[in-house]
């Protein structure tokens, strides 16, 4: 059945209701504030509260989310009708809206047809993020004369400003900005104190309070007109033929604005709450309440996060919240409009400007100025159009400035040379692993993005740059290479033979198997029929001569530069980069902070053996993790409740069977760690004496008693202590 309300429980359906009920009231002013905003007057926020609400309630697959009049189709709407030069709440205003609603649902419907959800995964966040704030922020500037005592502004940013300064000169009202400011604080001050509370609804009171008992009148402040009592007349939009071909372009705008932030908020929200949505079925959805508005005259509507956040805070689980909202709403306006006349237009002004200041996404610029700046500027882009020339051309530069950043990414693929680490399997950056060598005569070069005419040349270079004398192969990591266009291979066959030429063959492993019927494609399928592409990189190693172990470039481990500043790390280092040192001591507090209860001795290892996310690293970062124990050793005991050296004995016990192990692979890992010991000590010798000493004593007695009870470790004792006292 069409008519099944998803979520539904007897046991959910009070909190359903009174989270309806709820939600309709706090829509009151918010629906009225952004019915002005499209250029309508107040009340038709409330007839596009009625039957769409109950249409959404009725079709959705969302069990939690909220229709409405929101604040980006307002916007949109009300910054063309700016453009137009129609006056706000005028005849010609109430006849244009409702014709661009009916298109923006006909687009909507259109959508769904085509099934065109997916176009949502082509918008990316910075741009719909710097958009909305970008439209959040004009619209602000436009309603902040009405707080002044004047009228609302049109235009982009430069013009708005120059009307406000207008406003404060010739029309300025010091009570109207002291009513709507008060309320206006008390809004922001609510959201950070009482985010559960409908301050809204309570303000909008508030403020009816002030025009019925005549303070309002008494101090000039512009109040709201009265609104006759009944429901919604359904009629079909006048067209007006000399607006349409603008109408379009328009409509289609704020249809994809409609569809994609409601399917990106309601998809968030089901996703938290672990349920799917049928995103097709929402997009009907989304034409058919935009048509029942169209009909009652209305603006175009649109999902609303703060209410559906709202409505979550309330415990609301299913579509009833819309229903009741919907029913609660049509009873307003048949009983209860005779006190819409009272409201002052300042304190509905300043209920509008806290719900437009929610839509600016401050947090996504701050997020994006901490995480990618790259990201920021596409941001600021887009919300920088919409202010300076408008919302189409703001769009148009946060689009551009997204499809450059695609083409940087991959025009600049991240890359890497690879080697081995002695004693451990498969090839590693030669950049981010201190330890990995790369192979004499042989280069394994790693190229992570698709081959394309872009980035063709900077793969040319680094091949080119890092071929050497005696280099006999160049083998190509394609595991990360999907795809490769003509201009690539063309490029690649040159290459070819320039390597030939000097004695080299070049392979390409690892990747998938339908690369290899690209190259056919594309005429260079002789690397396939020749056995060039090989499904592994020891297999292309294999067929270049190199048989394992492998001849490493001799004294290269010992001559690198350490990228990152410790050389005793892999698995921290390759996670974290130059981070590692920071992230290895969060690692041993977290250690610590998890020691509970239970057998002391089995805690005491667990702590040693560094048990949890990072158990079973590698012997070098183990060795790393015991020093950065050892800092902690007092804390350990306390924790613990045992004395200190018998925690400096286990830590010594294991530091010395991993330098065994070490040892027997590796001797030249075996003489780095005893530099790096040696290293330490001096160190923390310098920067706190105090604990040095405190460590050289429990040391020296733990390894003494290590020598006595353990006498295999003795000569490990001997090789990495010489005298056994740990100095």
């Amino acid at each position: 059945m069409i008519f099944i309300i998803r979520g539904f429980s007897l046991k959910t359906l009070p909190k359903d209701i009174f989270t309806g009920i709820i939600i309709a009231l706090v829509s009151i002013p918010i629906s009225m504030g952004y019915a002005q905003v499209a250029g309508l007057p107040p009340v038709y926020g409330l007839y596009g509260s009625v039957s769409p609400i109950l249409i959404f309630g009725l079709l959705s697959t969302s069990r939690q989310f909220i229709f409405g009049v929101d604040a980006a189709p307002a916007a949109l709407v009300g910054a063309f009708l700016a453009e137009k030069g129609i006056a706000s709440g005028s005849d010609e205003a109430v006849r244009t809206v409702p014709l661009i609603t009916l298109c923006v649902s006909i687009w909507l419907l259109l959508f769904f047809f085509l099934k065109a959800g997916k176009l949502v995964n082509y918008i990316s966040t910075p741009v719909m993020g710097g958009f909305i704030s970008g439209i959040s922020t004009t619209i602000i500037f436009m309603q902040i004369p009405k707080l002044l005592g004047g009228q609302s502004g049109a235009g982009e940013i430069v013009e708005l400003i120059s009307h406000i300064v207008k406003t404060c000169r010739d029309s300025f009202n010091s009570m109207s900005l002291l009513v709507g400011g008060v309320s206006l604080l008390i809004l922001i001050a609510s959201k950070k104190l009482m985010p559960k509370l409908p301050m809204s609804l309570f303000v909008m009171v508030g403020g009816a309070l002030l025009g019925y008992y005549g303070f309002a009148d008494k101090h000039g402040i512009a109040k709201l007109s009265a609104v006759d009592p009944g429901l919604p007349s359904w009629s079909l939009p006048h067209f007006d033929r000399g607006l349409l071909s603008d109408i379009i372009p328009l409509s289609m705008t704020v249809a994809i604005v409609i569809m994609a932030e409601t399917l990106l908020a309601s998809n968030n929200l089901a996703l938290k709450n672990g349920y799917k949505l049928n995103e097709n079925r929402e997009i009907l959805v989304y034409g058919l309440g935009n048509l029942a508005s169209a009909a009652t005259g209305c603006c175009p509507v649109n999902g609303s996060v703060s209410r559906s956040s709202m409505g979550e805070q309330y415990g609301g689980a299913s579509q009833v919240m819309s229903l009741t909202a919907s029913v609660v709403m049509a009873v307003i306006l048949m009983f209860f409009t005779g006190a819409i006349k009272y409201l002052p237009v300042p304190v509905l002004t300043a209920i509008v400007i806290s719900a437009l200041l929610g839509a600016v996404e401050f947090h996504l610029a701050k997020r994006l100025f901490r995480q990618d700046k790259r990201e920021l500027l596409i941001f600021l882009g887009a919300f920088a159009g919409v202010l300076f020339f408008g919302t189409v051309y703001g769009v148009l530069i946060g689009m551009v400035l997204s499809f450059a950043d695609v083409i940087i990414n991959t025009t600049n693929p991240k890359r890497s040379f690879l080697g081995v680490i002695p004693g451990h399997e498969g090839f590693h950056s030669l950049e981010r692993n201190t330890y990995s060598v790369p192979l004499k005569n042989a280069v394994i070069y790693r190229f992570s993005g698709n081959l394309y005419f872009a980035n063709i040349r900077l793969f040319i270079a680094d091949i080119e740059g890092a071929v050497k004398e005696g280099t006999t192969c160049v083998i190509v990591d394609s595991g990360a290479v999907c795809g490769i266009d003509i201009t690539a291979a063309d490029r690649i066959t040159a290459l070819d033979k320039a390597l030939k030429s000097q004695g080299i063959t070049l392979y390409f492993a690892s990747h998938i198997g339908q690369l290899n019927d690209r190259f056919r494609q594309l005429g260079i399928g002789s690397f396939v029929e020749e056995g060039r592409c090989r499904r592994t990189i020891p297999s292309a190693l294999d067929a270049a001569g190199f048989i394992p172990p492998y001849e490493l470039v001799t004294g290269q481990a010992e001559s690198r530069t350490m990228p990152y500043g410790n050389a005793d790390r892999l698995e921290f280092e390759w996670a974290f980069g130059k981070d590692s040192d920071e992230q290895m001591e969060r690692y041993t507090e977290k250690l610590l902070a998890d020691i509970g209860s239970g057998s002391r001795s089995q805690q005491l290892r667990d702590v040693i053996r560094a048990r949890g996310s990072w158990s079973g690293v590698s012997e070098l970062d183990s060795e790393e993790l015991l020093e950065h124990l050892q800092l902690h050793l007092t804390e350990i005991a306390e924790k613990l409740g045992i004395p200190e050296i018998q925690v400096e004995e286990e830590i010594e016990r294991r530091k010395l069977q991993i330098a065994k192990l070490i040892e027997q692979r590796d001797s030249a890992a075996f003489r780095r760690i005893k530099e790096h010991f040696a290293e330490f000590e001096n160190s923390l010798k310098t920067d706190d004496p105090l604990l040095y000493n405190n460590l050289m004593e429990h040391r020296s007695q733990a390894v003494e008693r290590l020598r006595n009870s353990e006498p295999e470790l003795a000569g490990m004792i001997e090789k990495l202590y010489g005298n056994g006292e740990g100095v």
